[in-house]
């Protein structure tokens, strides 16, 4: 069971990843100006944007990780969760478009797999920033 859930872990790592660089590439072929500026950006938890460069995934990894840098106890705790809820949300609704989209059964029931699980996992880092830090 634990080595299931560090696969959905890694398959949500990536899928949250592709959802972002989908969700950039599609705001900047709708050709409006706020919009084409927000190519290779997603926004951090913390609302501040990062961006990729256009560059490969190691380097949008380096990125996303960034914000954790420094940061130890309660501060680098309540980054990880709110990066992570972000990052999960991301990788539903990616998920949700497979169901729409695909015909393959193996991507579907991995799709609901991550629905499943990550939506679990928010509701549980929500409640956990909750009690911890009354957010």
């Amino acid at each position: 069971m634990k080595n299931t859930n560090v696969l959905y872990g890694v398959i949500g790592l990536v899928l949250g990843i592709a959802i972002t660089s989908l969700v950039c590439w599609n705001n900047h072929h709708k050709n409006t100006p706020m919009q084409s500026n927000m190519v290779g950006m997603h926004q951090m938890a913390d609302g501040t944007m990062m961006s990729n460069g256009g560059t490969d995934m190691s380097s949008m990894m380096n990125d996303m990780t960034a914000g954790l840098q420094g940061k130890t106890g309660d501060a680098f705790d309540k980054e990880f969760l709110a990066e992570m809820i972000v990052h999960h949300e991301g990788a539903v609704a990616m998920a949700k478009q497979v169901l729409v989209t695909s015909k393959r059964p193996e991507l579907i029931k991995l799709a609901n797999d991550i629905i499943s699980a990550q939506t679990s996992e928010i509701t549980m880092m929500k409640g956990w920033q909750k009690a911890w830090f009354n957010q």
